[in-house]
């Protein structure tokens, strides 16, 4: 029966990592051939096929419920009801609409939207809003964030961005909100956000620096509730009970066992229903329902058992919560430390029990983190010491039950109160560690490396005396210090990351890295720290020599600051003034000025007669090999027109668009002075400038050009100097991804 219960999770797991998926009679035919095998006692395969055969039909089912693409981009009214906790933030309000529908088109059943400058907006209200919708579709860079996953994982088929709106009827069965809106009422020492957090497990009262140092020192699964959380107030329950059992004032007509493994898991489940009975809370109650139940009748089978019926029951009821990281996290902590304690021979004090714990889930953890492209704590495996009893005994029993003792006067917010100045200190004590260590960005690593690092933690996990065990160090110190391949000379490695509507180029030599313009930054939105720094810390970039800055328009230079903080950069660069950059000085762009990196040569163009910001873009012409890009910034077609009277009117391979292709950049003048073979252009999906304009598209088609649009095909990899074509991020099939378009 072990078998075919590894096997059923076997099958459910092995969705994660289909390219595409089978189409539907396929489905239908997997559990078939599964009954058929079954009287041949092939137990392990029927259970695998019936495991694969329902990950799949849900995962079908979770597609067919996304926007269809006739819609995408189109404004239509759209009816339902507002569920979860509307987020706020900085001008905007974000929130899930569900019970959706149309007069005239099919809609998903759930669909996350964006008001700007918007009114209020309550969970549990209706609303008839104008809405231009998205299908579901997220930045793709390498080693980042996968956001198609996530929507997909938590059943949302389409975004969109509110236009305006009417509120059809009043709040109605959202107490979760209530909830909220009393916690951020209360004088918690200006930690209430953070109370929200740990009560209900909404996070959009934490700022962006709160949650750096939460990233910073491993902490993040303490303030939003977690498994751990959970499970707590679930021993809490279970050990009262059996300690006035232990004492005698237990009814004794009441088997305490049954009552304390029942009153623990009703605790769990409405701890969940506090916190809105998301997935990874679905899965921590499932887990501590299981090892209830094999404390109370099913010990004999070891400590395994329950954690395999507790992946497959999470599986089960929701297949696609392979997709999110912390499935995997939560799930390889426990085994971590199954694997760890079970096998000893001897016990350890509580002292060595609680403190060799943190090590070793951190180094069992290790090899998944680096995989999911997760930070790494070296901060957390002390910091935890101490944090999580902290919040554990100190923090969530006062928080828990102020906001239950909320209706009576004075007490609830007393001890509110009180929770609130405990998470300051503790947040003071984390800012101060993640000050010293902050969280460590790996880079990407090869498989065989991984592969090789994860037995040498699987060695190390090991108890002491096993043969082989201090062999784990070297293999598993190939995460932390992996073979890096080098750039060849005379070869410039040039990425053209996925930020939406705006520009990023990385250009690395072998020895020197540049980086043209730094994404955009609008509102709460900064890609600059959201994509362009995490990516360049994952493709192995410490440092940047020169930053150039085409111009100073927000989508240009929005990233800057965010940048400049996060690495050392030795020069910067720009077009024009850069005012917002504090505490850096840029450069003025020198027309006509060279230089070489490794064999690479570089060269400067400005046109000293712009009268206008665009116009005045830092053109970079970049040569190796032979093979020439040109990074045009946001000129138009006066800048163009001079810029065919400068030295860099020479035939080009690679031109990346001007102004996004703009209606009035790209002119035929420039397309047939430069023939250029392909043509990269950043933008972003649905963006409302229209770029690129079809006239330009259809100058792009007419020139004969190959067109890499990082709206169709995320982020563009080329080695310039090899003559090779690029690799985009789109050619990485998921399932949960569009498939790339046609080659133009």
């Amino acid at each position: 029966m072990r078998t075919g219960m590894l096997a059923l999770a076997l099958g459910l797991l092995t969705l994660r990592f289909l390219p595409a998926l089978p189409p539907v009679w396929l489905w239908m035919l997997l559990p078939v051939a599964g009954l058929m095998v079954l009287p041949f006692r092939a137990y392990p395969l029927a259970f695998f096929l019936f495991g694969l055969s329902w990950a799949g039909a849900n995962a079908q089912w979770a597609l067919n419920d996304r926007l269809a693409p006739r819609l995408d981009g189109e404004t239509r009214w759209v009816e339902g009801r507002v569920t979860g906790l509307p987020q706020n933030a900085e001008g905007v309000v974000r929130f899930e609409l569900t019970d959706s529908h149309s007069r005239r088109s099919k809609l998903p059943k759930l669909m996350r939207l964006a008001w700007y400058d918007g009114p209020p907006v309550n969970s549990g209200e209706r609303w008839r809003l104008a809405v231009k919708l998205k299908r579901p579709a997220g930045l793709l860079n390498p080693h980042a964030f996968d956001y198609d996953a996530w929507l997909l994982a938590k059943g949302i088929g389409a975004t969109g961005t509110v236009k305006e709106g009417e509120r059809l009827a009043e709040a109605r069965g959202a107490w979760r909100d209530g909830i909220r809106q009393r916690l951020q009422n209360v004088d918690a020492q200006g930690r209430s956000g953070a109370l929200a957090a740990l009560v209900l497990g909404d996070g959009a009262g934490l700022s962006r620096e709160d949650w750096q140092v939460l990233q910073d020192t491993g902490t993040v699964h303490l303030l939003v509730i977690s498994g751990q959380h959970i499970g707590l107030l679930a021993g809490v329950v279970y050990l009262l009970i059996a300690g006035l059992a232990r004492f005698g004032a237990w009814p004794g007509r009441l088997p305490w066992l049954p009552w304390a493994c029942g009153l623990a898991f009703g605790a769990a489940v409405g701890y969940g229903l506090l916190a809105g009975f998301d997935v990874p809370v679905r899965r921590a109650c499932v887990m501590i329902g299981l090892v209830l139940l094999w404390r109370l009748r099913f010990r004999h089978l070891g400590a395994w058992w329950p954690l395999l019926l507790a992946l497959n029951g999470v599986l089960l009821m929701d297949p696609l919560a392979s997709l999110q990281p912390g499935f995997w996290l939560s799930f390889a902590a426990v085994g971590v430390l199954i694997f760890t304690f079970g096998g000893r021979l001897g016990p350890w004090s509580w002292w060595q029990t609680w403190t060799r714990a943190q090590w070793l889930i951190a180094i069992g953890l290790c090899p998944f983190l680096l995989i999911l492209g997760l930070p790494i704590s070296i901060s957390g495996p002390l910091t935890n010491l101490l944090a999580v009893p902290w919040i554990s005994l100190l923090v969530l029993p006062p928080a828990l039950l102020g906001t239950l003792l909320l209706p009576i006067p004075y007490v609830g917010e007393g001890l509110l109160w009180l929770a609130g100045g405990l998470i300051d200190w503790l947040f003071k004590g984390l800012a101060l560690i993640a000050g010293q260590l902050p969280a460590w960005v790996p880079v990407a690593i090869p498989l065989w490396t991984w592969a090789l690092g994860t037995l040498g933690a699987l060695l190390l996990l090991m108890p002491r005396g096993v043969p082989l065990r201090l062999a784990g160090w070297p293999l598993f110190l190939l995460l932390i210090f992996p073979p890096r391949p080098e750039i060849p000379e005379g070869v410039a490695d040039v990425w053209q990351l996925d930020v939406g509507q705006g520009l990023a180029i990385l250009v690395r030599t072998r020895h020197h890295t540049l980086l043209y313009d730094a994404g955009p930054r609008s509102g709460d939105s900064d890609l600059g720290e959201r994509v362009v720094l995490p990516t360049l810390r994952k493709l192995g970039v410490n440092a940047i020599d020169l930053m150039l800055i085409s111009h100073a328009h927000a989508d240009h230079a929005g990233g800057v600051r965010a940048v400049a903080r996060g690495l050392p950069v030795s020069q910067i660069v720009g077009g024009e003034p850069l005012p917002f950059v504090d505490g850096l000085s840029a450069e003025d762009c020198e027309s006509g000025r060279q230089w070489n990196w490794d064999g690479v040569n570089f060269q400067l163009w400005q046109w000293a007669s712009a009268h206008d910001s665009n116009s005045r873009s830092c053109v970079l012409q970049i040569e190796a090999g032979g093979e020439r890009l040109l990074l045009t910034g946001d000129i138009e077609g006066a800048a163009e027109r001079a810029l065919l009277d400068s030295p860099l009117a020479v035939s080009t391979d690679w031109l990346q668009s001007p102004h996004h292709g703009s209606r009035t950049s790209s002119s035929m003048a420039l397309l047939n002075r430069l023939q250029p073979k392909s043509v990269l252009i950043s933008r972003g999906n649905g963006n409302s400038f229209g770029h690129p304009h079809p006239t330009v598209m259809a100058r792009y088609r007419k020139s004969g050009l190959n067109i890499y649009d990082s709206a169709d095909q995320g982020a563009v990899h080329l080695q310039l100097g090899r003559f090779k074509p690029p690799v985009t991020m789109r050619q990485e099939r998921r399932f949960w991804r569009d498939p790339p378009p046609l080659p133009m």
